[in-house]
């Protein structure tokens, strides 16, 4: 099993924007023409392509890392014809370069970007990657691929507006989550069932701590935010939350859930659920603490406990439903925007491959791989892998419910930064949940009044 990368690409996001606008000289919002570079006639007979050979460039380690090296070949022995070679960068390097990687001419053909204006947005409007459309309609990519997962590699072409509009780039059939984990001996233990809704969960808590465990093991020097993002999806609409995320002003951060979560976030801090003294101790500490026992649950990006094949099963994944209506909404994402550079040679091959590692094939090799497929019911996960079966279980349910939300720190190239410092200052007592949501409004607020 590997260590899954989100997390740290999440707090990472931060760092890197500031590197990302400047070097693309542009920033979101209208560029005054329709830069988007769009093929107007596309093929998907790779065979008689003749001998091809692209450049990919991807962050992927570990057991992701082992996926595409899969891909690569099994594409490979399809396509006799074709070669792929494969350039592994760290995440951060790899982000912050990829809009001057994609103009030089010897630069990869294909890429993993991330998601929103601060990455993918910038490159495609920068006119770096290509829209694929045309591709999306050859392959059947629209009937394929989920609406609320599309939603997160679409902008309009004038670039005013993220979350619809043209493709730019598409996911893998694999998928990222965020959910609560649980010890599956504590539970046992202290005679407690797996919670099925957010009432269930709080008495279990509240169990717990009377049982003299940690309820929920938890880290907020450098990395606070899962467990209020993990909250606000079972608030608010997948609707909601994404017309919030991709920028309509309408919409406010309270309507989208993050009043709620905060309360309750708070709640729970009162309460003392969390691990004691939460402030002082780092993300990877509180991974460490939660797999020694320390904590009965935890809120967590999936994959991020990075479980040996030994360990599945030791604990396991709930996905809450909504606490009002029916249906489950969850934050979710393909692990990266695949994206075709506009100066590509050969982009109907590129888009092949694209197509490929959304293939069956492909979610298959994911959960042989331990990772959470996505885009596909028809996939056999092994007995042995008891952890990924339950991750596997809520990516299906909020699928079922076409319930995916972006990361909110998509919002705007500052919003991760905002979300931190407000939380922080929360458990601090120097801000209130109202006052939280204000803030975010007013990032928000402010980027889309620079992107005009």
């Amino acid at each position: 099993m590997r260590k899954h990368r989100l997390a740290s690409r999440t707090i990472a996001t931060a760092t890197v924007l500031t590197a990302l606008f400047a070097a693309a000289g542009c920033a979101p919002g209208p560029s005054g023409t329709e830069s988007a570079s769009a093929p107007t006639s596309v093929s998907t007979d790779v065979a008689n392509a003749g001998q091809v050979t692209l450049k990919l460039s991807d962050f992927w380690g570990g057991s992701e890392g082992e996926w595409i090296k899969s891909m690569i070949t099994a594409f490979e022995k399809q396509y006799p014809n074709v070669t792929i070679e494969r350039t592994q960068e760290d995440w951060g390097q790899l982000t912050s370069t990829l809009n001057l990687q994609l103009s030089d001419a010897d630069g990869p053909d294909l890429a993993t970007a991330n998601n929103g204006w601060q990455s993918l947005g910038t490159l495609a409007k920068g006119n770096l990657v290509l829209n694929l459309d045309e591709y999306s309609k050859a392959y059947g990519w629209d009937s394929l691929i989920p609406s609320t997962i599309a939603r997160q590699n679409e902008f309009t072409t004038d670039f005013k507006t993220i979350g619809s509009g043209s493709l730019f780039a598409t996911p893998v059939a694999r998928v990222s989550l965020i959910g609560i984990y649980y010890n599956v001996d504590k539970l046992t233990q202290l005679g407690i069932a797996p919670p099925t809704t957010l009432a269930e969960f709080e008495a279990a808590a509240q169990k717990a701590k009377d049982a003299g465990e940690i309820p929920i093991a938890y880290g907020s020097q450098d990395s606070p935010t899962a467990v209020l993002l993990g909250l606000q999806a079972l608030y608010a609409s997948a609707d909601t939350i994404n017309n919030f995320t991709y920028g309509d002003s309408s919409v406010t951060a309270a309507q989208a859930g993050l009043n709620e979560a905060a309360q309750t976030v708070k709640k729970w801090n009162d309460a003392g659920w969390f691990t004691p003294h939460h402030e002082g101790i780092n993300y990877q500490d509180a991974v460490a603490n939660f797999l020694d026992g320390k904590g009965v649950f935890r809120f967590e990006y999936t994959g991020s406990l990075g479980l040996t094949d030994k360990q599945q099963g030791t604990f396991k994944y709930i996905q809450l439903p909504q606490v009002t209506g029916t249906g489950t909404v969850g934050v979710g994402a393909a692990p990266a925007a695949m994206v075709i550079a506009s100066k590509c040679k050969h982009p109907d091959v590129a888009a092949a491959f694209l197509n490929f590692l959304m293939s069956k094939d492909a979610a298959q090799a994911s959960a042989d791989n331990g990772l959470i497929p996505l885009l596909h019911d028809d996939v056999t996960i092994a007995d042995s892998m008891a952890t990924l079966k339950t991750e596997a279980a809520g990516a299906a349910q909020i699928s079922a419910s076409n319930g995916f939300v972006p990361y909110f720190d998509w919002t705007s190239p500052t919003m991760l930064d905002t979300l931190n410092q407000q939380m922080q200052m929360l458990y601090a007592g120097k801000t209130t949940p109202d006052e939280l949501v204000a803030a975010v409004d007013k990032d928000r607020t402010t980027f889309l009044e620079q992107s005009k």
